[in-house]
């Protein structure tokens, strides 16, 4: 490899082996550009085997970025990880509140983590619609539990909680849950995920909106 490729060869070439690699698969084109960021964020390609998505994610995901709504994280990483000139391009309004004052106050009252007290505050906010959860399964099942029990209709769900409690069955409530209420979603089988990842989807579905190649909705 030559050291002096631009950052974007680099990219080019590195989706050329993954392309290659991968050979025939059963993803729609724009599942694929989501998946194969994935994998390229993390060179592991049991992504390709694991990710699940609902059958309208791609199309209302980015319908969602497009309509200016608002991305939530459940970390300061996910959301460092966000393309931000993109971001900036439809106008999103970006948030994590993990580290608030408020929240680390609340959660110490209540006796519970900062990520369920974290997620019920994004949830409060209306411009909130992209739920972005790469790290805390609490914070997913608490997502899920105001979808449930308060009416939460959240225009996608990007769920890849990454561990070895909770992680796996939070993802697999997502999967029972959300698809009979008519919520989209991303997530993935297993205990593998993490804060990267989850804002490699993201910066994918930025990409397929700002070309304008987001499949159509149904």
């Amino acid at each position: 490899m030559s050291v002096h490729l631009r950052p974007e060869e680099i990219e080019a070439e590195s989706f050329r082996i993954i392309d290659a690699e991968m050979g025939q698969h059963s993803w729609s084109p724009g599942e694929w550009q989501v998946v194969r960021r994935a994998i390229h964020t993390t060179a592991d390609f049991d992504y390709a085997r694991a990710m699940v998505f609902s059958p309208d994610a791609v199309a209302r995901g980015t319908a969602a970025l497009a309509g200016e709504r608002g991305i939530v994280t459940d970390t300061t990483m996910a959301l460092a990880g966000i393309n931000k000139r993109l971001s900036k391009g439809f106008n999103l309004p970006l948030s994590c509140c993990v580290a608030d004052l408020d929240v680390a106050e609340e959660a110490a009252r209540a006796g519970t983590t900062r990520s369920i007290i974290a997620m019920r505050k994004v949830a409060a906010a209306p411009e909130n619609g992209i739920f972005v959860i790469g790290n805390a399964p609490t914070a997913l099942f608490e997502l899920l539990r105001l979808v449930r029990e308060e009416g939460l209709r959240p225009d996608l769900v990007i769920g890849l909680p990454v561990g070895f409690v909770g992680a796996e069955e939070s993802k697999e409530l997502l999967i029972r849950e959300a698809g009979p209420r008519g919520i989209p979603f991303i997530t993935n089988r297993g205990r593998k995920g993490g804060s990267n990842v989850a804002a490699a989807v993201v910066n994918a579905l930025l990409l397929m909106a700002d070309r304008g190649n987001g499949e159509k909705k149904p």
